[in-house]
């Protein structure tokens, strides 16, 4: 259908028809789906009656290629005009076959597996149906108490710009159009959804404009300059103005000054919840507002259907407002190619194939093992296959390892450690107790423990969260594990046995507790489908653990949000004139984390030496090259994360202490060594300063390049303008 064909189809349309388009419904509305269009309690109480439904512009939550072509089938039948709906699901980390959680990813730093993932979710999800996806979540967290760290990749921007346009590239390909086995991706949550006040969701978020685009807001840009098609709105308060009816947000920086000329979504139940947030009388004020700030499709409640006509009725409300906002629908719907064939990838044979296909749980399984990170290991692992292990611990034999968000992922299908483990090594070798619950035990389950534990030559033990502990509303004050499996712990500690903790969870934790008393600790995260056997090729070294954090373990919840990429403050603790008490510090807490970003062991060491510059004044013309020498310096073949970072020593404003420019994956043999290059140029030295013009100060920088952000080499140089 051409443009012009949709400006035909647009001025055919009633005003009632083209509001109706703004409406995003879920599944239970729609005759032909599993719920055969029969809804119940808070959906029953909206009030939507087939005069809406028919006209509707997009379903929320449909799955299966069978049930969408009978929902879109029957809405083709009553749509007068043959508008055909858009599917729109969360498929955050995968759609059948589940990947780790995105956190989890950005822990790999591998952007291939990291795209590659988003394509095998896009295509698992469009062959069942699906149209749009909202992903990829790029929200900055700093805050591990917020459930919703577990959809980021994590404290950085740069590195989370990055991950954003891989996912968009893996979402929608080259040409979404064209290509069946594409979903449209949907950027969230815009803006600043990750800072909110004590970790709490949904609650307030406050901070100055200048931080918000230094900090923020470049992931959202960089997924819109991938060409993510849709954008979806935060819950929360951006300088004291909700999200979802913030003009200056949404139209001025979004629209205006970035060009974006997609979908923009409320996120579900937003718009009337600026009622409640305080800036919005009643729907009608929230619709007025929502409109006004170039929000294009209201999810989940009424403002729009109830009350635009009346706003445009009354000359309160422009008309072209509403006509551009079903444009942009009708746009996507065009480019997705649904008016020729709005069933578009829909294929109930394609989806027995494809689904949770041995090439798909392959690369989960890749991504699994990459994504986890071994935090101590005092030469314990990687395990023998001769000894007898004793499995122990409430996620031994449980299959809740898909996170939050796996929507349709299986429990009963995924790969627990148990199995993985049992694969790799057999049975006989292998005994299992559970001994607690997640958070409960009892002495039972504690003395089954001990004495599964009294022959085995090493401890295993699986902790964690159940995945309802982190995601969405999953907010905790209390971030270490549950007592229960803190006190297995120090009980199979008493037998004096090498342990190993493998921990399962959306979110750092306080480690106390775990670190101090297991020999071995590996963060495996919500690993997906596959974990269980990512896991035992990890234990049994047949995968070398390669993966570092994204965002820092705290030593403890007071220290929140503990980062990398902080300020020095006027007293820094560790200047060397310090005193000894009027420094910025804690009295009872040191004030790094316990594990800082980009920290992550591996079954061999890697030796940096020779880090050299190739000037020592860098020009606006003229970059940079920043050398060093790696080396594989232990015994077995391993990959590492060479990491890059800057700091501007001096600069109009508050400059961090360190900023990640660059990072390269390496694979060495033992004692093999490489020469890894980064190049640096003036631009990437650019900041907003106070009057948030993006540039440079000319003066001194410091090159660091290392494992991690705490143990790099160092070289200064001069930036000339």
């Amino acid at each position: 259908m051409s443009e012009q064909s949709l400006d035909h189809l647009l001025n055919e349309m009633t005003i009632d028809e083209k509001i109706a388009q703004l409406m995003q419904l879920a599944t239970p509305f729609f005759k032909g789906s599993s719920d055969n269009g029969e809804i119940t309690g808070p959906m029953e109480e909206m009030g939507i009656d087939e005069s809406i439904i028919k006209n509707t512009g997009s379903v929320l939550g449909a799955s299966g290629a069978k049930e969408i072509k009978v929902i879109q089938k029957q809405h083709l039948q009553t749509n007068r005009l043959g508008i055909p709906l858009l599917f729109m699901s969360d498929i955050i980390h995968g759609y059948k076959t589940i990947f780790p959680v995105p956190l989890a990813i950005g822990c790999s730093w591998d952007l291939h597996l990291a795209e590659k993932s988003a394509e095998i979710a896009a295509k698992e999800a469009a062959v069942s149906g699906v149209h749009v996806t909202f992903a990829p979540m790029v929200d900055l967290v700093r805050d591990p108490r917020w459930g919703r760290v577990m959809e980021s990749t994590g404290e950085d921007p740069y590195l989370n710009s990055e991950f954003a346009k891989a996912q968009v590239r893996g979402f929608q390909g080259e040409d979404l159009t064209q290509d069946m086995n594409r979903v449209a991706a949907c950027v969230k949550h815009f803006a600043a959804y990750g800072a909110p006040e004590g970790g709490r969701d949904y609650n307030t978020v406050n901070m100055s404009e200048r931080e918000l685009r230094e900090t923020y807001l470049p992931a959202y840009k960089a997924a819109l300059e991938a060409g993510s098609e849709m954008v979806m709105t935060a819950f929360n308060t951006v300088d004291g103005i909700p999200a979802t009816g913030n003009k200056r947000l949404m139209r001025d920086l979004l629209r205006d000054e970035w060009n974006f000329d997609g979908v923009l979504i409320s996120d579900w139940g937003a718009v009337k919840e600026m009622v409640p947030h305080g800036v919005a009388e009643d729907g009608k004020e929230a619709a007025l507002k929502a409109i006004k700030a170039g929000l294009d499709i209201e999810m989940m409640t009424t403002c729009y259907v109830d009350h635009l006509r009346d706003l445009i009725e009354a000359g309160t409300v422009d008309e072209a407002l509403l006509d551009e906002a079903v444009m942009r629908i009708l746009q996507l719907k065009q480019k997705l190619g649904l008016f020729e064939n709005p069933y578009r990838g829909a294929d109930e044979a394609k989806e027995q194939s494809l689904i949770m296909s041995d090439e798909h749980r392959q690369i989960a399984r890749e991504l699994a093992a990459k994504s986890a990170v071994l935090l101590k290991n005092d030469q314990v692992l990687p395990l023998q296959k001769q000894q007898e292990i004793a499995l122990i611990g409430p996620m031994a034999e449980s299959g809740d390892i898909l996170g939050q968000w796996s929507w349709r992922g299986s429990r009963e299908e995924a790969v627990s450690l148990r199995e993985g483990i049992k694969t790799k090594i057999g049975a006989t070798n292998l005994r299992t107790a559970q001994g607690c619950d997640i958070e409960s035990s009892t002495e039972a389950q504690l003395a089954e423990a001990i004495e599964t534990a009294k022959t085995a030559d090493i401890i295993v033990l699986a902790l964690g969260e159940r995945s309802e502990m982190s995601g969405e509303a999953g907010s905790r004050s209390n971030i270490k594990l549950p007592q229960a499996q803190l006190d297995l712990i120090k009980a199979v500690k008493q037998l004096n046995k090498p342990t190993v903790a493998i921990l399962f969870n959306g979110r750092p934790l306080d480690l106390h507790g775990v670190a101090d008393q297991a020999d071995a600790v590996l963060e495996a995260w919500q690993p997906g489908t596959e974990g269980g056997n990512a896991i035992a090729d990890l234990l049994y070294g047949d995968v070398n653990p390669s993966g570092k954090l994204t965002m820092s373990f705290p030593h403890s919840v007071g220290q929140v949000p503990v980062y990398y990429n902080h300020f020095n403050t006027g007293r820094p603790k560790d200047a060397p004139d310090a005193q000894e008490r009027y420094v910025s510090q804690y009295l009872d807490s040191p004030n790094d984390p316990m594990y800082p970003f980009g920290f992550g062991l591996s079954y061999t060491s890697f030796t940096y030496n020779d880090l050299t510059l190739s000037t020592d004044s860098l020009t606006l013309g003229q970059p940079l090259t920043v050398t060093v020498t790696v080396t594989n310096s232990g015994q077995t073949s391993g990959e590492e994360i060479v990491q890059f970072y800057t700091r501007d020593h001096v600069g109009e404003v508050v400059r961090p202490l360190k900023e990640l420019k660059g990072f390269r994956r390496i694979k060495l043999e033992p004692g093999e060594t490489r020469e890894v290059h980064f190049t640096l140029t003036e631009e990437q030295l650019r900041y907003h300063h106070a009057d948030l013009e993006f540039t440079s100060d000319p003066g001194t920088f410091t090159v660091y390049v290392g494992p991690n952000s705490k143990e790099c080499l160092a070289k200064s140089f001069h930036l000339s303008h």
